[in-house]
């Protein structure tokens, strides 16, 4: 077995593998919540921290226009190659999503699974809300998910799951190395075990995220005025159960609507 430590995002095709094998429900869920919650028509869709593309190649599938931006240029160039492989509307481009402007506002935008919290500091998280409000017209929405720290109870610090495809398989293990609550930060091991015909490798890498409680949250929005926070859910993405946070909420998805 090959072992390497490297950045997970530096492997688009492992990474998509990952994180896009079972897009379904979230698919499902952005289209009730469009349907639900934007005001008029959804032809334009943006997702800041777009990775791969996942999701905005599939939804490119559908007719949508699409973007997102990513810090990782190998990422983007994976996105940007099989949107144009699939003759499909839009592409992504390089960008911080804590600075960052688009030529013209997205109906919705959308960003699922927790990339939000790799921006380490209040002032960058204020900075992406106030850079969304910008790339999302007034009655468009953005779908936020991110996993609180609950305040009571035992957080869920591990996690696993596999994916395949053809004769690529990948099972993935992540588990807390360490948390800092006094400097909001914590950091989560992640390994990649990939498994191809011509040989086992590991990759293992370190995700550091900021973090915030419910509580932190809500000031967190409240720098946001642009934003009105009109529902919440959770990872099971089901538009007929929406949660109320509270000291024991972890996953979440906050849809807020551009006033």
């Amino acid at each position: 077995m090959e072992k390497t430590t490297a950045s997970i995002y530096d492997f688009p095709v492992y990474y998509d593998l990952v994180f896009g094998s079972d897009c379904a429900a979230e698919m499902a869920f952005l289209h009730d919540l469009f349907e639900r919650y934007v005001d008029g028509k959804v032809k334009r869709l943006f997702e800041p921290a777009c990775g791969t593309g996942r999701l905005i190649y599939r939804l490119g599938r559908e007719g949508y226009e699409v973007s997102g931006n990513d810090l990782n240029e190998k990422a983007i160039d994976f996105c940007n190659k099989r949107l144009e492989r699939h003759e499909l509307k839009g592409r992504a481009f390089v960008g911080d999503m804590s600075d960052f402007t688009v030529k013209k506002p997205y109906d919705a935008a959308f960003n699922t699974i927790n990339s939000f919290r790799h921006l380490p500091t209040e002032q960058a998280a204020i900075g992406h809300l106030k850079c969304m409000a910008e790339a999302v017209r007034p009655g468009g929405i953005y779908a936020l998910g991110l996993h609180l720290t609950p305040t009571r109870g035992e957080a869920s610090d591990e996690e696993s799951w596999s994916a395949r495809r053809g004769q690529l398989a990948i099972n993935t293990f992540m588990w807390a190395v360490d948390k800092n609550p006094r400097k909001r930060m914590e950091q989560f091991g992640i390994k990649f075990d990939v498994y191809k015909p011509t040989g086992h490798l590991q990759i293992q890498d370190v995700l550091k995220l900021r973090s915030y409680t419910a509580k932190q949250f809500k000031e967190l929005l409240s720098a946001a005025p642009q934003w009105e926070a009109v529902e919440t859910y959770d990872f099971h993405y089901d538009i007929r159960r929406p949660i109320k946070i509270d000291a024991e909420t972890e996953d979440i998805v906050v849809i807020l609507k551009r006033k």
